[in-house]
């Protein structure tokens, strides 16, 4: 199995939230995952929020993030290129769609062209739903 592992999936594995178990279990048996820029950003932003706002203390913050780095050594980063700002920009199947949405978007469709048979692991509705009208298959089921 080929993902594109979007943050909503990253952040509740990382954050033991619901569906983290089903991510966890997808990543973990992917052959191949593909995270972007803006997936590694948004959670060490969500993790410094946390660690911040005492939601988390700084070594469960730290722990997590180590979890992170560790996870994505593995993981092939796509950059956020022209490729996918040309993309973002333009309409989604579902709108109105948010702009760090359109951009996980435009990455998963980028990564597709690449690899043929690519998955969508998203958590959020949105996300999943318009990447279901643009051909993506979804994980979790």
């Amino acid at each position: 199995m080929t993902l594109y592992a979007e943050s909503s999936a990253v952040l509740a594995w990382l954050l033991d939230e619901a569906g983290g178990a089903a991510v966890r279990e997808r990543l973990g048996k992917a052959e191949i995952v593909v995270a972007s820029d803006l997936t590694l950003i948004e959670c060490d932003r969500v993790l410094i929020r946390a660690a911040v706002r005492g939601e988390l203390s700084e070594a469960d913050a730290a722990e997590r993030r180590a979890h992170l780095a560790a996870a994505a050594a593995h993981w092939y980063v796509l950059r956020i290129s022209g490729e996918i700002v040309d993309r973002a920009r333009q309409p989604f199947p579902g709108e109105p769609i948010r702009t760090l949405d359109a951009i996980h978007l435009a990455c998963a469709l980028v990564a597709r062209s690449a690899l043929p048979g690519l998955a969508l692991l998203s958590l959020d509705d949105r996300i999943r739903t318009a990447g279901r009208k643009l051909g993506l298959p979804l994980q979790p089921e």
